[in-house]
């Protein structure tokens, strides 16, 4: 029952490293925990780890430290960004901090005097504004080649390095606009009409720049080097739609959970930093995410294919007496769940025959019904040949879905359970 497998708690936990402690963004499990699974997983010399939901790139650095060849997928081309600065070698530690002050020198001489609306004006005064876009037209004109049009394919070519300096720049932007967030960490408020806007000197935003930049690369420089590193392809991707068939040999992620967390809303400020490289608006990448808390615009139905477990939930949910069940939570679950199973039976045809998944999951509660999603997950993965043969739980007594103060009107406690399943690829899945 795969008992080989090292897996331990995927409880999030502050990093030993400080290089990865320079990202950090809502992630699914730590770093060990990725690094004991792939470890453990038998995998051949030329194996390759996929991540279907990479995030910050956790599974992908993991598997290249081990040697091994890694694809990570994610929508939101923030988190792209963030996963590839998160690979960059060792090597090029030296080269960071004269780099931002290249990026930074005489910035002020380059601030245009007339500026578009910008989304960064959302929390920065116009004079502030200008001076972060003049610094991200630095990165993004200096760093970034100007041969490929294609937003898509521009994202999935912005170099390890370049991609450190919009991580540099994101993390001061956050720090900047620390007193927007609130008690949820994934959640950065606009600010409302009345309250005035940051302002900050150039040279205020040079220096924590500049500093930011040196703290990266001191983190970096205190990696070990690894013997071999694997490669690691990075790209903007819908883990809904068909990857490449049958060339994974490993498969460790974790899907975005169903707390109506929305993860475009995490990533806001980054998204205002990287708006002239974007294709799509923020609400268009906000429906497209799973777990989207968007009303879907076109409807889509429950299917038997989605299992027993799922039908069931949603059936409740419907008949719930709470306002807006039947309305909104019916349709954006049902859209939470048609993502699911589509990505679901993509992993399927990506695994390689007898391959393994490891996908870490919780479960939560719409009022007081439980939703399995360990339960519900396991029953898709049987539509996309993969079997179940191990389950591990871990109690979390302090979930983010817990934040809300009227979650215990419906039940004591708003503990949570975090699941890792593991399957085995077994037989030629559901047609997609």
């Amino acid at each position: 029952m795969l008992d080989f497998l090292a897996i331990s708690s995927p409880k999030r936990r502050r990093s030993q490293s400080k290089w990865s402690d320079c990202f950090p963004y809502y992630a699914g499990f730590p770093e060990s925990f990725a690094r004991d699974a792939i470890g453990s997983a038998d995998l051949p010399v030329d194996g390759v780890v996929l991540d279907p939901w990479n995030g910050s790139g956790t599974t992908t650095y993991a598997a290249s430290r081990l040697g091994y060849k890694s694809r990570g997928i994610d929508l939101n081309p923030v988190m792209v960004l963030v996963a590839r600065a998160r690979a960059l070698p060792p090597s090029e530690a030296d080269s960071i901090e004269p780099q931002a002050r290249a990026l930074t020198k005489n910035i002020d001489r380059i601030v245009g005097k007339d500026l578009e609306v910008d989304p960064l004006s959302a929390w920065f005064s116009t004079d502030t504004t200008k001076v972060i876009r003049a610094l991200e037209k630095r990165i993004r004109i200096g760093l970034i080649s100007d041969q490929t049009v294609d937003p898509h394919i521009r994202f999935n070519q912005i170099s390890c390095f370049a991609a450190t300096f919009y991580v540099t720049l994101f993390t001061i932007c956050r720090q900047f606009t620390q007193q927007y967030r609130s008690s949820n960490p994934t959640w950065l408020r606009i600010p409302k009409k009345a309250e005035a806007k940051i302002f900050l000197k150039t040279a205020e935003i040079a220096t924590a720049f500049i500093q930011q930049a040196k703290i990266m690369a001191f983190s970096l420089q205190t990696q070990l080097r690894a013997a071999e590193v694997g490669y690691s392809e990075i790209i903007v991707g819908d883990s809904t739609k068909p990857g490449a068939s049958a060339s994974s040999d490993f498969v460790l992620s974790s899907p975005p959970y169903c707390t109506r967390i929305d993860y475009t809303a995490a990533t806001r400020i980054e998204l205002a930093i990287i708006s002239p490289l974007m294709a799509v608006t923020t609400d268009q990448l906000s429906r497209e995410m799973i777990g989207s808390v968007k009303v879907p615009l076109s409807m889509t139905f429950p299917k038997n294919s989605w299992g027993e477990s799922c039908n069931n939930f949603l059936d409740r949910l419907s008949t719930h007496e709470s306002k807006a069940s039947a309305g909104y939570y019916y349709k954006t679950h049902v859209d939470y769940f048609d993502k699911l199973f589509r990505s679901t039976l993509n992993i399927g045809e990506m695994l390689k025959p007898n391959a393994l998944a490891v996908l870490v999951v919780q479960d939560s509660h719409y009022k007081e019904i439980h939703n399995d999603i360990a339960l519900i997950l396991s029953e898709m993965a049987s539509e996309a040949g993969m079997h179940l043969e191990r389950r591990e739980d871990y109690k979390q007594s302090n979930p983010i879905s817990g934040i809300n103060p009227r979650a215990k009107l419906y039940r004591q406690t708003a503990g949570a359970t975090e699941s890792v399943l593991c399957f085995k690829k077994t037989k030629i899945g559901h047609p997609i």
